[in-house]
């Protein structure tokens, strides 16, 4: 069983065994408003209805969710949502579904949603973890994304990145046999960090064919936060896993 306790806006996730025994925790975030612009106000008022899910402890059934059958690609935290945005408009035959705490971010993906005419992309707002334990159906995903992350650079704060061994088990039951967890960052350290973690997590195959890393697939929009890291000199590192079994 678990149970979701909040302190100091963070939410952890603990599962405790039937005698009750903590085994583990996930850490993530809770729902940030921010201060809407009135544009993102409108587009939160007129597309959530077509486009926003709402949090609810029930699973979605994708075939519902969009109206047919399709591959269906989930990212975490897709910040203002830009290259959420431009990847549903390049993929129409993919399914896209993004999960962001930070509400102006979610009104700014849906103005960009609107003036693309996308009728493939949902969004969510609202803590991740719970999405994937309430709502997100075991072997239903093709792809998870997680791009740039915060890094949580100071060695004290490693252990707040998201990535992290039971992290990697809770995506995994939720992919596809042959499901992909594409990871990128900017930060050379959580990169290692990423394929360490992973590396370890059962059910996993690295894809890479050269190294741990992969080149910047094309499907993979630069971001504002990969020309960041440009800019301060940093390499970008890319990683798709795929789950075995």
């Amino acid at each position: 069983m678990s149970e979701v306790s909040k302190k100091s806006g963070d939410v952890t996730l603990t599962e405790f065994t039937d005698e009750g025994k903590m085994v583990r925790k996930i850490r993530s975030f809770v729902r940030r408003e921010g201060r809407l612009t009135k544009g993102q106000e409108h587009a939160i008022e007129k597309n959530w209805p077509a486009m926003g899910i709402d949090f609810a402890t029930e699973m979605l059934d994708w075939t519902q969710v969009f109206n047919r059958e399709a591959p269906v690609v989930l990212e975490i935290g897709f910040g203002m949502g830009a290259s959420l945005v431009e990847m549903a408009q390049a993929a129409p035959q993919k399914n896209y579904v993004g999960i962001e705490v930070h509400t102006p971010g979610v009104g700014h993906c849906l103005m960009g949603a609107e003036a693309a005419n996308l009728t493939n992309l949902r969004v969510m707002c609202h803590d991740g973890v719970e999405v994937f334990e309430h709502m997100i159906p075991d072997g239903s995903l093709d792809m998870v994304q997680l791009f740039f992350p915060d890094p949580w650079h100071k060695a004290r704060h490693h252990k707040r990145r998201i990535v992290q061994p039971e992290f990697a088990q809770m995506l995994r039951k939720k992919l596809k046999i042959g499901g992909i967890f594409h990871m990128a960052t900017d930060w050379e350290n959580y990169a290692e960090h990423m394929v360490e973690v992973m590396d370890a997590a059962p059910g996993y195959k690295n894809t890479a064919t050269d190294g741990a890393y992969i080149a910047r697939p094309e499907d993979r929009p630069l971001t504002k936060f990969e020309a960041r890291g440009h800019r301060l000199g940093h390499g970008v590192w890319d990683m798709k896993y795929m789950r075995t079994e």
